[in-house]
């Protein structure tokens, strides 16, 4: 990183953190360019240089928190395609605990962020999110469990739509239910109550004998 993207993208970090603290203060549609300005410290001419508008700084805050879930989450980015392509496809359970719970637990932390994007989710990049989560994650795994290559964009995109759908209606009701009460209500959605304990693999394989 040379020194002008490195001056760029500490801008563009002032702003992001300048958004997440307004948002605890205020609804998203009250807060200004102004008051962004003023608690990120810089002037509007540089806001302009990064952003057309709020909305747009509000994907890329959502995209920040995202970035900044890896170093959370403890996972080897550069390594976790590896990971997916070489372990046994009894270690290829995402679905569980240990990917479900920090993830949550995450959302809960940003919970305003969270839903203040999921109120503009038309406006927001899902699109852009779902294909590194793919390309990176989804893929790689599927691609083991010989899951026919044509349909797993559709199979993801159950997935994923309907977790997010779960953890909408959560942050909604004020994370009042605990992560361990939102997890079971995945797996009982994905696996069937009376079989929250099947593994992933034994999912897959039957769904890619179906199709």
């Amino acid at each position: 990183m040379n020194k002008s993207e490195s001056k760029y993208f500490n801008t563009a970090k002032k702003m992001d953190k300048a958004l997440i603290s307004l948002l605890e203060e205020k609804s998203f549609e009250y807060i200004t360019v102004s008051e962004i300005c003023k608690r990120a410290e810089v002037n509007r001419s540089t806001f302009y240089l990064h952003y057309e508008n709020t909305v747009d700084l509000l994907n890329e805050t959502a995209r920040f928190l995202l970035d900044d879930f890896a170093a959370y989450f403890n996972v080897d980015v550069e390594n976790i395609t590896n990971k997916f392509k070489e372990n046994s496809l009894d270690e290829l359970n995402f679905i569980s605990d240990e990917y479900l719970h920090p993830y949550l637990s995450y959302i809960k932390e940003n919970r305003i962020v969270f839903s203040t994007v999921l109120l503009h989710s038309v406006s927001f990049g899902f699109n852009e999110i779902f294909q590194r989560l793919y390309d990176n994650i989804f893929n790689p795994i599927l691609e083991r469990y010989n899951y026919p290559a044509t349909d797993r964009k559709y199979a993801m995109m159950f997935y994923l739509n309907g977790i997010t759908a779960i953890v909408t209606e959560w942050l909604k009701d004020g994370s009042e239910k605990t992560i361990e009460e939102v997890a079971q209500i995945i797996y009982g959605c994905i696996f069937g109550r009376e079989n929250n304990g099947i593994s992933t693999i034994r999912l897959f394989q039957q769904q890619g004998a179906v199709a």
